[in-house]
């Protein structure tokens, strides 16, 4: 690598392959702070971005993927706040104006601004339409979007910043609904849904079940605390319906969101209960009364969380009752863990550490 550069995984055409490139190193201004990258994770998510055809995102290339980051910090620019130099911290990565209501909040991810600056192409965040984190630096626009993560491991920490965070936000949206022993249904236990169940067992007494087509995902979710779990079969809803005695479940999380997990949410929920919806798998419902879905249901379709959330979940990692199951690469492998992830075959969380 050439003095003044750094390696990074970038995105240069709609529909990939990203591409392991070197780039100039940043050099932090105003307010931006540059971040020593240690570990960056790898979803979905980057999928749909990779898979992207012309047009079908607001975002401009070519750009470095990566939206979840842990690492140090190694530079500020002359009127940055927050984390001080060498200061390990987690990247919360939606960034939004940070001057709106909701900014000010620490609510980012739900930016008052965000289709103005989605048709200026800035970008939704870090390695969404903006340099992020699979690459040894990364520049972040302030220090308002670092939360510090004291010694917690780096594999750790960074898939925090998006599965643990947005399975967080997804659970505290129904948290007021989950009475004790009540039946919440956890749909697809990969990167988001296994922390969800631990999320859930660690701040709710509800009952969770768990729903998945892969037997090693139940085994996850039972490791995660999970009071039931079940494969995906034609009878599914029904044995679900058992466990909740017969009148359905007050909540379910689809993380999945394809045709036939939707399907499933709908035959379980209760009257008056809570459908949240955090997968992209393509399914689609039809709202209309009446119809299909039970009277009274909220249909909640949440983005990310909050950084005072963000905080949180690592708090809950820190005192030990929130573990990722993480498999790592090295950045050199990141075609590799691509790859794997887009054949399911990544169990947890796939983590890149400069190698």
């Amino acid at each position: 690598m050439s003095t003044g550069a750094t390696r990074a995984v970038r995105l240069t055409r709609w529909g990939g392959p990203p591409i392991l490139t070197e780039t100039a190193r940043p050099v932090p201004r105003g307010e931006e702070v540059l971040i020593e990258v240690e570990a960056a994770g790898l979803c979905r998510s980057d999928l749909h971005v990779i898979d992207a055809g012309p047009g079908a995102l607001p975002y401009r290339l070519p750009f470095t993927l990566g939206h979840e980051v842990a690492g140090r910090v190694a530079q500020r620019g002359p009127s940055a706040v927050g984390p001080a130099v060498g200061e390990r911290v987690v990247v919360h990565g939606p960034w939004g104006c940070g001057s709106c209501a909701r900014c000010g909040t620490g609510a980012e991810n739900y930016c008052d601004r965000r289709t103005a600056l989605d048709a200026d192409r800035v970008g939704t965040g870090a390695g969404l339409g903006r340099d992020g984190g699979m690459a040894d630096a990364m520049l972040v626009p302030s220090g308002r979007v670092l939360v510090p993560v004291g010694d917690l491991a780096a594999e750790q920490a960074a898939p925090l910043s998006d599965a643990g965070l947005t399975a967080y936000h997804s659970v505290a949206m129904i948290r007021p609904a989950l009475g004790e022993d009540e039946g919440v249904v956890v749909i697809g236990v990969g990167g988001l849904g296994h922390l969800a169940v631990q999320i859930l067992r660690a701040t709710t007494s509800a009952r969770v079940l768990a729903v998945d087509v892969r037997e090693e995902a139940l085994a996850l979710a039972d490791a995660c605390g999970a009071h039931f779990g079940t494969l995906l079969r034609p009878d599914t809803a029904a044995a679900l319906r058992s466990r909740t005695g017969g009148a359905g479940a007050v909540a379910v999380l689809d993380f999945v969101g394809s045709r036939s997990s939707l399907e499933l949410a709908v035959d379980v929920l209760r009257p008056g209960g809570e459908l949240v919806v955090v997968g992209s798998g393509g399914g689609e419902l039809t709202v209309r009364k009446p119809g299909a879905l039970p009277p009274g249901t909220r249909i909640s379709l949440p983005f990310w969380g909050t950084r005072p959330e963000l905080e949180a979940v690592v708090s809950l990692a820190r005192d030990g009752v929130l573990t990722v199951g993480v498999e790592p690469f090295g950045l050199s492998q990141a075609t590799e863990a691509v790859a794997r992830l887009r054949e399911g075959r990544v169990r947890g969380r796939a983590v890149l550490t400069p190698d």
